[in-house]
């Protein structure tokens, strides 16, 4: 039988619908995901708007706002910060506030308007869709490996232990975090669990999918 050797999971980019770049995996799930981006679609324009809810922030107080809180593992660029602002500014959703002055080049202060916290209303209220991962990559892999005649449990066998170590990873960071790093870590180790149950159902049924898929 043709053993593959086991490979380190690599990572590649997608675009979140209405949100920035993030990372997905190109063979299983990966804690990345629900780290960097916990929902589909996660906004950085209306996250932007919720902080300047508390006042008038220029550009770089609010990069430093939105890394305290949301950008532990991804920090924003500072092109993301004044191109999202550039467009909420042309859509109406916040205005110029002045110009703060200081040791270095002038910075130009931003304000939520009245269409912008209407915005934010309505981006708060509404549910994120549900995401099922019907048809992951996983899935694809232990399909095509009994396809070849290759191994389906090593493939298993490396997803879990991929899925064990970076659990323990999260677990020691859950450890040591404050509260909102808790939460974070407890909704990838949630996720994570569920894929482990996954792998077991799997690696438990391989005889009778084996059957289905090679008929």
């Amino acid at each position: 039988m043709w053993r593959s050797n086991r490979q380190t999971i690599t990572i590649g980019y997608s675009h979140c619908p209405v949100g920035p770049t993030v990372p997905v995996l190109r063979s299983g799930y990966e804690p990345c995901v629900y780290l960097v981006c916990i929902v589909p679609g996660m906004s950085i324009g209306h996250t932007l708007l919720g902080l300047l809810e508390k006042g008038p922030r220029h550009g770089y107080d609010l990069k430093k706002a939105y890394d305290e809180r949301f950008g532990q593992d991804r920090p924003l660029h500072y092109g993301q910060v004044y191109t999202t602002l550039s467009r909420l500014l042309r859509n109406g959703l916040v205005e110029e506030a002045g110009v703060e002055s200081g040791d270095g080049p002038e910075r130009k202060r931003y304000a939520i308007t009245d269409a912008g916290v209407t915005d934010v209303e309505h981006w708060l209220g509404t549910p994120e869709k549900p995401e099922p991962y019907l048809q992951n990559t996983l899935y694809t892999k232990v399909v095509l490996a009994l396809l070849s005649g290759r191994s389906a449990d090593d493939v298993l066998d490396a997803q879990r232990a991929a899925h064990l170590a970076t659990m323990r990873d999260l677990t020691k960071r859950k450890a040591g975090g404050d509260l909102a790093d808790q939460l974070i870590c407890d909704h990838a180790l949630f996720h994570l669990e569920a894929d482990l149950r996954w792998l077991e159902l799997t690696a438990a049924r391989l005889g009778r999918l084996k059957t289905a898929v090679t008929k």
